[in-house]
């Protein structure tokens, strides 16, 4: 399994090359931002028809993710669905898979902005958790200490290496990257980014072999709109 422990707040947690953070203490997988059916989604709002493969490849990055830990509960960051009502209009191929995946071992819903409640979906659903040190939530929470969210999307670019999505953290936070494969992102530099992340700070750019660069938080350029 290609993955990079960091010590955190205590803990030790393991950044997987997916974008997926592996508590092995607590037997967890934590994901972010899967905004499954967002082709769906788009075809309703939009009218514009996107390959609807997405909530796929999303769900077997999953599967993988989970073979390979072998991790017993499952926590879901928020923005899980792209809207409501993409949950419900999953096809029944990727419903049955995600819900075997669900019913097979112990499932979290964190709620997040684009799926504001219950999905519909077995497991327990929360508009944050706390487990042990660490709290989970959707959106950073200014002053927080021990916390784990999503939200931004955070990704960062490379000479020789493109832009690439990213799990930023700092001595009191982690902000995840999207799990989802349609997902856009926002510049890790952006000012939004860098008023939540102190310093000393550092990223993991997900990949085949996930790598760690410092961060910076106090500096850089960037924009702060996400790129959907």
């Amino acid at each position: 399994m290609n993955g990079l422990d960091i010590p955190f707040r205590g803990e030790t947690l393991c950044a997987l090359g997916s974008g997926a953070l592996h508590w092995p203490a607590r037997d967890l997988l934590i994901v972010s931002d899967l905004h499954l059916g967002k082709s769906e989604r788009i075809a309703r709002r939009q009218g514009a028809m996107l390959p609807p493969y997405e909530t796929r490849a999303t769900l077997e990055r999953l599967a993988a993710d989970l073979d390979a830990t072998g991790a017993g509960s499952v926590l879901c960051l928020g923005d899980s669905f792209d809207d409501l009502d993409a949950a419900a209009g999953l096809c029944a191929q990727d419903r049955a898979r995600l819900v075997s995946l669900i019913e097979a071992r112990g499932w979290h819903w964190v709620e997040g902005n684009h799926d504001p409640g219950p999905a519909g979906l077995p497991g327990e659903h929360h508009a944050e958790l706390k487990i042990g040190p660490l709290t989970f939530r959707h959106i950073a929470a200014p002053g927080a200490r021990g916390e784990l969210s999503g939200h931004y999307h955070p990704k960062l670019g490379l000479q020789g290496r493109g832009t690439t999505p990213c799990l930023l953290f700092d001595t009191d936070r982690m902000i995840l990257p999207a799990y989802g494969a349609y997902t856009g992102g926002m510049p890790a530099t952006a000012p939004e980014l860098r008023a939540l992340i102190g310093s000393p700070a550092f990223a993991v750019l997900t990949g085949t072999k996930p790598l760690l660069v410092p961060y910076p938080a106090r500096g850089g350029a960037g924009r702060g709109r996400k790129r959907f």
